[in-house]
C-alpha cells in the first residue's frame, strides 16, 4: 500500500471534464444524467482501500441526505492486478449496501482519472450546475481525519459538508483545498499520466 496526497490539475472554475462510464446498474452514465442536480460530487475511490473504506459511510450519508447533490464514485484502478477492485465486486458491494452514492462508475481505461488529475482513493471533486456546466468549485479532503483509524475533529465529511453548503447557498467556497490522502491509484503498465512523475 503506497499513500499519496491529491494534487491538483484543475483549477477552480474549470469545466468537468466528460465521461461514458459503466455503472453498477449496467448503465452508461455521462455527466448530463447529473444535469438536474445543484452539484456533483465526484470521488475516485475503489473497493479495497483502508482509506477509501474508511470514508464509505461519510459519502453515504452524503448522497442520502442532499437530494440536490449528486454522489457519484469512481473506481479507477486496474483490477487485474487487484481483483477486489472488479466491477462484480463493486456491484456487489451496492446490492449489500455497503455503497450507497447515486452511482458506481467502473474507469476500466483509467482516462477519466488522468482527465480529472485524480491520485489517490479517495480523491474528491466538487462540482457545481453553472447553468449545465459543471465547474469546479472545491477539490479536498472530506475531513481531517487523514488516516483509516483516525477520527475527524468536527463530523464526519464536516469539510465537504461545509463546502456542498456554499455551493447549494450560491456562494464561493472558503473551505481551504487541503489535500486528501489515500491509497496511490493503480495505474496499468503504460497507463500512468504525465502528472505522475510529480506526485
Amino acid at each position: 500500500m503506497v499513500a499519496k496526497e491529491s494534487g491538483h490539475v484543475l483549477d477552480r472554475g474549470d469545466e468537468a471534464p466528460s465521461f461514458e462510464l459503466r455503472g453498477t446498474d449496467e448503465q452508461t452514465h455521462t455527466l448530463a444524467d447529473f444535469d438536474d442536480s445543484e452539484a456533483l460530487l465526484l470521488v475516485f475511490t475503489c473497493n479495497h482501500c483502508p482509506y477509501a473504506k474508511a470514508k464509505e459511510e461519510a459519502l453515504n450519508t452524503l448522497a442520502a441526505e442532499y437530494d440536490d447533490v449528486a454522489v457519484v464514485g469512481i473506481n479507477p484502478n486496474d483490477d487485474d492486478q487487484y481483483p477486489d477492485d472488479s466491477f462484480e465486486k463493486m456491484q456487489a458491494y451496492v446490492e449489500s449496501g455497503r455503497i450507497g452514492y447515486d452511482a458506481y462508475l467502473h474507469d476500466e481505461s483509467q482516462a477519466v482519472a488522468a482527465a480529472y488529475g485524480a491520485v489517490c482513493t479517495p480523491d474528491p471533486f466538487l462540482f457545481r450546475n453553472d447553468g449545465g456546466t459543471f465547474r469546479l468549485a472545491y477539490h479536498g479532503r472530506l475531513d481531517d481525519a487523514l488516516n483509516p483509524d483516525d477520527d475527524p475533529s468536527g463530523d464526519p465529511a464536516f469539510e465537504m459538508r461545509r463546502a456542498i453548503e456554499e455551493v447549494l447557498a450560491v456562494e464561493d467556497v472558503t473551505v481551504e483545498w487541503n489535500p486528501s490522502r489515500g491509497c496511490s491509484i493503480k495505474w496499468r503498465t503504460g497507463n500512468e499520466p504525465d502528472y505522475w512523475s510529480d506526485v
